[in-house]
């Protein structure tokens, strides 16, 4: 597959949003994916993730999570001060916020001639989480989360993190996958989460491999 990648600024309350779209170059419609990227946003492993996702046949939009707060283009390194830079733009940025983000994403990929309209989610680390809410958008039929931090401990964002209570509205299928030994979402919390979704009768696939944080991640020593 042929892709190509193009960039645009989406209109949000909070301001542009920078996102990356990756398409197959070859003529015709195809279903469309947003990507949420970790706390790093649109690093390596993350263009090669969407590269990936396109080649399948994709329009995939990657948003610039941390648009408010950090430069259009910036992409935060893998080490302890990035780290602390990126879960601090994580816990400051509104819920609302996120939310309208993913709304303004889902919204630019239904409207696009490349798009057939039919619409999932994939996300990865925080992305993960911020898949798992937009998951509640009615229109996107399926989602899939690498490892979402925080869902458990309701702790994304400033102004109140509502994932779990609001896990029902939850349509379409997903797919849900943790490594055992994550210090950021340990046992407790994922028996937690996948209650929540039992409970409230999201269908879903569950998968738990012996990795750590971010085992997926094609770079550096987690790989």
């Amino acid at each position: 597959m042929i892709l190509q990648e193009e960039q645009t600024d989406l209109s949000t309350p909070s301001g542009p949003m920078r996102t990356y779209v990756y398409r197959p170059v070859a003529r015709g419609r195809y279903p469309g994916l947003v990507l949420f990227s970790e706390i790093f946003q649109r690093t390596g492993p993350i263009k090669r993730t969407a590269a990936l996702l396109a080649g399948h046949g994709f329009v995939v939009a990657v948003p610039e999570i941390f648009h408010e707060l950090e430069a259009a283009g910036t992409e935060i390194a893998y080490d302890t001060a990035g780290a602390d830079k990126g879960n601090k733009d994580k816990i400051g940025k509104p819920v609302a916020a996120y939310d309208a983000d993913a709304r303004a994403a889902l919204a630019y990929l239904q409207a696009s001639p490349h798009c057939t309209g039919k619409l999932g989610v994939v996300g990865i680390c925080v992305g993960g989480h911020l898949a798992f809410r937009a998951a509640m958008n009615p229109q996107v039929l399926a989602g899939a989360c690498f490892y979402a931090t925080d869902i458990h401990k309701g702790s994304l964002g400033s102004g109140g993190d509502d994932s779990l209570a609001r896990t029902g509205e939850i349509k379409g299928e997903m797919l849900m996958i943790f490594g055992r030994q994550d210090p950021h979402v340990p046992a407790e919390g994922r028996a937690k989460i996948f209650a929540r979704m039992s409970e409230a009768g999201v269908t879903f696939t569950w998968h738990e491999y012996n990795g750590q944080h971010a085992f997926m991640r094609d770079e550096g020593p987690r790989y």
